[in-house]
């Protein structure tokens, strides 16, 4: 089994990176400056116990990989960019090659399924960092993450199987899942909270905000009749698997969507997280004022190039309550 990990960025890189050192065959696909530096210097994964740089075949297309039948593709871009994506690899790829979601939100799997049938979801518990060109941060030791796996929409088999003890050799936790969607589900009513952050700093996380976009979800799965993990079946998956330390004298600044602030990327992938709750809403019949605010506000951040945390929370705040009280 070769990986072709597809966005080799925070957690493609670090995914890429600890199963090349535990020496699976690993091919990365990246983007621009990332391409460039992975090409010329290597790709340096540095974590709290470690710094290790790895030279991997990298390249800036799929058509310019050599694809065999062994392949799985690990998708690791932000879902903005996971069309396009599908939509390149459909020329080159086998059409059977499974094709693996490496990424939050709960919209790429179903895009995946109208280019190829053997399509994975995971859930990604894995803190990491991209903010310089070649260089990605594992945040947790000495396990990496947890990487549950699952077949879309629904069962496992033996591409699971080997994908998930393929994982648990190279520094992460990985369980294969059934129900992968309902961890995604779950997975997506914490990365609400991503938005807040990258407006307004950390603290936010925990903000009437943040609060409101959660219940607004949880109100439109319950409509919609979407099943998610609680907080109390998350917090026993997690147990005290991972570990955030300092890598040196860092410390972690910021979940993904604060990184691509940083990265002044002008495109966010807010668009699937809280437009997933707002789609659901104007599907259900449900107000989402909370996360039709954070999507709008984060797609104007991206677009003017803002600094993460350029925003009060105060000033976000007080936007919200126009929000919900209908402008007035």
């Amino acid at each position: 089994m070769r990986f072709v990990v597809f966005g080799a960025g925070a957690v493609g890189g670090v995914v890429g990176g600890r199963l090349a050192q535990h020496g699976h065959d690993v091919v990365l696909i990246a983007r621009w400056a990332q391409h460039e530096a992975i090409r010329t210097n290597g790709l340096v994964v540095e974590s709290p116990d470690d710094t290790v740089t790895l030279k991997l075949p990298a390249f800036d297309h799929p058509a310019r990989v050599a694809w065999t039948r062994d392949d799985v593709v690990l998708l690791a871009m932000k879902t903005q960019d996971t069309r396009a994506a599908l939509e390149a690899l459909a020329l080159v790829v086998p059409e059977h090659t499974p094709i693996v979601s490496l990424q939050n939100g709960v919209a790429n799997e179903g895009m995946a399924l109208r280019h190829f049938p053997n399509v994975y979801g995971i859930c990604v518990m894995c803190p990491t960092s991209y903010l310089t060109p070649g260089v990605v941060q594992a945040w947790c030791a000495p396990i990496t993450g947890l990487l549950d796996i699952g077949r879309y929409p629904s069962g496992v088999d033996d591409t699971t199987h080997r994908v998930a003890s393929a994982l648990a050799t190279s520094s992460f936790q990985s369980e294969q899942r059934s129900d992968i969607m309902r961890w995604k589900y779950g997975k997506l009513l914490m990365n609400l909270a991503n938005t807040t952050e990258a407006l307004c700093g950390p603290s936010a996380r925990k903000s009437v905000v943040s609060d409101a976009a959660r219940r607004e979800a949880i109100a439109c799965f319950d409509v919609a009749g979407i099943a998610y993990v609680g907080d109390d079946e998350d917090a026993a998956r997690r147990k005290d698997y991972l570990k955030v330390r300092p890598i040196g004298w860092q410390r972690r600044s910021g979940g993904s969507t604060w990184q691509s602030l940083g990265r002044h990327v002008r495109t966010i992938e807010s668009d699937y997280l809280n437009g997933e709750i707002v789609l659901l809403g104007r599907l259900q019949g449900i107000a989402t004022p909370a996360n039709a605010l954070l999507q709008r506000l984060a797609r104007e951040a991206a677009a003017n190039g803002s600094e993460p945390g350029a925003m009060s929370l105060e000033e976000l705040e007080r936007r919200y309550s126009v929000e919900a009280s209908g402008g007035c």
